[in-house]
């Protein structure tokens, strides 16, 4: 069995919308069933429509398969949502960053995989981000 791993939505990029060198790593990543947040969706369709200019009905269906490939989605809960505001303060990351953090704790995954924070940082001493890209 795999461990729980936790999927930041830069990961999902590549995987389904930018062909690029980290594409097959990142499709790798997708097919192992991990899980996810319904912010890592939301940041999905924001970068996908906003900054790749992409047509709504070809996001609608990467995030339909996203979903289907990935174990969970989890949803934000306020409990998420105050333990964020605590892993922010702590480490003084972005909120959505800590927010991405909170959700992989929440739900006991041992590794989150970004690009965007730092390789190999621990968090709360059970869980490791890892940038799959390296």
């Amino acid at each position: 069995m795999t461990e729980p791993c936790f999927l930041d939505s830069n990961v999902l990029i590549y995987a389904a919308l930018v062909p690029d060198r980290r594409s097959d790593a990142a499709r790798a990543l997708l097919v192992q069933r991990h899980t996810i947040s319904v912010q890592v969706l939301n940041e999905f369709a924001d970068v996908a429509r906003r900054r790749l200019q992409r047509p709504w009905d070809e996001i609608e269906q990467a995030l339909a398969d996203i979903r289907t490939l990935c174990a969970s989605v989890l949803p934000i809960t306020m409990a998420t949502h105050e333990s964020a505001l605590k892993i922010a303060a702590r480490i003084g990351y972005q909120f959505y960053d800590a927010l991405i953090l909170a959700s992989a704790l929440e739900v006991g995954c041992t590794t989150l995989y970004s690009e965007d924070l730092p390789d190999g940082q621990r968090i709360e001493g059970r869980l490791v981000i890892r940038n799959p890209f390296r």
